[in-house]
């Protein structure tokens, strides 16, 4: 599907129109949608990509708040259902109180082909939100200098009587930019490109995360195949031959290219444990001695020159006036 068309009729009611959703929008779908549409300019080739994502977010009567977004993937000329619905699922165990509330893309404005692909978003929210990210070029210029506007408009759904027919159409949503601390800090740290130590930190506990899943998973077929021997569980056939088959691949990763490998990858990350842990013992160690110089050295500036060189000084003293006597 080729980017959505600009010349057709627009299909959004005019500004005198007000919707009632007051809706606030998160730092992070704004970054989401602009990273997928410039990463796809730069896979296609293209200038005019056609960029299809989700909404995800909470909604409290007319209070809506936009929260994060995913990639949507293609079938045809409609959207991967399958896709949705399993991406979907996903974000929901790890994010419970978000709900699927919308869909985003870039165009200029709402047109009757947004209208099509609307219907397809209604069986997974009955007034799923429109999000557009306008391309450059489209925005309009404010004269205030103190504005702070972005190039994205959100769009609610509604149906217009003219004529004696109905029609679908759009009507323009205002929003605020929601920003807690945390994501001011995040988004300052984005701007200015990251740090290693955080990304480490972030790169191992995502991969904490994916372990500790995979672990949870792994334990509940334990515990189906369990259930099953002992009757408390239904047998399930082709669920038992899957796991059948999931057992019988185990085996081949013992080889012996696969065990040298691990190994040598173990003992590498074994190795920069211990080097590490030694770093920091000497740089322990290296202040402890340092601390132990310093203390010392003021001790002996309290104190004075040592009791032998005082008594050597005074027998000298001594010495002397005996020679001077005699």
């Amino acid at each position: 599907m080729n980017a959505m068309d600009t010349d057709e009729q627009s299909v959004v009611l005019p500004s005198s129109t007000v919707s009632g959703l007051t809706l606030s929008l998160h730092p992070l779908p704004i970054l989401n949608v602009s990273e997928h549409l410039t990463r796809l300019k730069l896979q296609t080739m293209t200038n005019s990509p056609f960029v299809l994502g989700a909404l995800l977010g909470t909604q409290n009567g007319r209070e809506v708040e936009i929260v994060n977004t995913f990639e949507l993937a293609l079938e045809g000329d409609g959207v991967d259902h399958g896709f949705l619905v399993s991406r979907r699922e996903q974000y929901k165990q790890v994010f419970p109180s978000l709900e699927f509330i919308g869909w985003y893309t870039v165009a200029t404005i709402p047109t009757t082909r947004h209208i099509a692909l609307h219907e397809q978003f209604t069986a997974y929210c009955s007034t799923p939100l429109l999000l557009i990210l306008q391309p450059a070029g489209t925005v309009v210029v404010t004269t205030d200098v103190n504005a702070q506007t972005l190039p994205i408009k959100v769009y609610e759904p509604t149906m217009d009587f003219h004529g004696g027919k109905a029609r679908a159409v759009y009507i323009e949503v205002p929003y605020n930019v929601e920003t807690g601390e945390a994501e001011r800090i995040a988004v300052d740290w984005t701007a200015r490109g990251g740090g290693s130590g955080t990304s480490l930190e972030s790169h191992l506990q995502t991969q904490r995360a994916a372990v500790k899943m995979l672990h949870d998973r792994i334990m509940l077929l334990v515990k189906y195949v369990a259930d099953v021997i002992s009757g408390s569980a239904k047998k399930d056939p082709a669920v038992l031959r899957a796991l059948a088959a999931l057992v019988s691949s185990l085996p081949a990763t013992e080889n012996p290219d696969f065990r040298e490998e691990f190994d040598t990858e173990y003992e590498d990350v074994q190795l920069t444990a211990y080097l590490s842990s030694l770093t920091k013992s000497t740089n322990i160690l290296n202040d402890l001695v340092d601390k132990h110089v310093l203390l010392t050295a003021s001790n002996r500036e309290e104190r004075g020159p040592p009791a032998g060189r005082r008594r050597l000084g005074r027998q000298g003293g001594m010495m002397s006036e005996w020679d001077r006597m005699h």
